[in-house]
């Protein structure tokens, strides 16, 4: 396994109309999927084995599934704050229409649950960790905040220079401590929120995953909007924000156990981090919501 073999650059996922898709086709990949589209128009899910939930990375979308509908009034982008977004079952065929940038997260599974919408005012807003560590997750697609069988997803906001997926951690194992999911993060980098930059300027941030056990792995790359990096095993993390560039990220878990749990375990060697954080405050710059309604 060489340097970057799990990080995939914008567009090298490309299938027809979608920007990137990542499935089950992508070698030593079973259990979590995503897809992105740059839509101005419609788009259709066909049917299948897998759960989904459809998250508007900016833009408003219509989602129709047999005669249902539902509005997602989204946002206007992914750092103006939380949005609404729409799980659907298995075997669910369903067509997106609008215009903007949406992401399809999605896990294999095999119960039947009810297609259930999550309005953007309900999503757990958390701010999480303090000093430079401090980032804000919209947890609305973890467990407690929306029924599934598999599928779990978030989205992180980092302001620039500040540290996520930090301390590095791993779930590759299954156990009472500790639970065995793939992991998809889908990249989108932006001008700090309240800064002039020039045109151009290029906002990146940075990621790194790295070997936990003899499976070898390594991942240490610049990310920029669009950017997909795998985690099928190992630690992972920091994701980074650049000075003068704020990072976001989407994550999509699933794994092969039967409980729905996100159970983590730190690196021995930066775990002790976490304790310094109770004698800081977060940072004031969070949370990110919109600066006014999107429609």
């Amino acid at each position: 396994m060489t340097t970057n073999d799990w990080l995939f650059s914008r567009g090298t996922l490309a299938d027809g109309p979608w920007e990137s898709v990542v499935g089950d086709g992508l070698p030593g990949w079973a259990h979590t999927g995503l897809r992105i589209a740059e839509l101005d128009g419609d788009l259709l899910l066909t049917a299948g084995p897998v759960e989904r939930m459809v998250v508007p990375l900016a833009g408003a979308f219509t989602v129709t599934s047999g005669a249902d509908r539902w509005e997602l009034s989204g946002r206007a982008s992914v750092f103006d704050g939380p949005t609404d977004v729409l799980y659907l079952g298995i075997d669910a065929e369903a067509r997106i229409e609008g215009r903007g940038r949406v992401a399809v997260a999605e896990a294999t599974a095999t119960t039947s649950l009810p297609n259930a919408v999550l309005g953007r005012d309900e999503v757990p807003v958390e701010i999480r960790g303090a000093g430079r560590s401090t980032r804000q997750v919209h947890n609305f697609g973890v467990p407690g905040a929306l029924v599934a069988q598999k599928l779990i997803v978030c989205e992180v906001i980092t302001p620039a220079e500040n540290w996520s997926s930090y301390p590095a951690h791993k779930h590759d194992e299954q156990g009472p401590h500790e639970s065995e999911l793939e992991e998809i993060y889908y990249f989108e980098s932006a001008v700090a929120r309240g800064t002039e930059a020039p045109g151009e300027a290029a906002p990146f941030g940075m990621f790194a995953t790295y070997a936990s056990d003899t499976r070898p792995i390594d991942t240490s790359a610049l990310v920029r909007t669009g950017d997909v990096a795998l985690v099928p095993y190992g630690y992972h993390g920091p994701a980074v924000a650049a000075p003068g560039y704020d990072l976001y990220y989407l994550n999509v878990m699933a794994g092969p156990g039967a409980e729905r749990a996100w159970r983590i375990t730190d690196d021995p060697a930066h775990g002790w981090v976490r304790g310094s954080w109770t004698d800081q405050q977060p940072d004031p710059r969070l949370p990110y919501l919109a600066k006014e309604p999107h429609a």
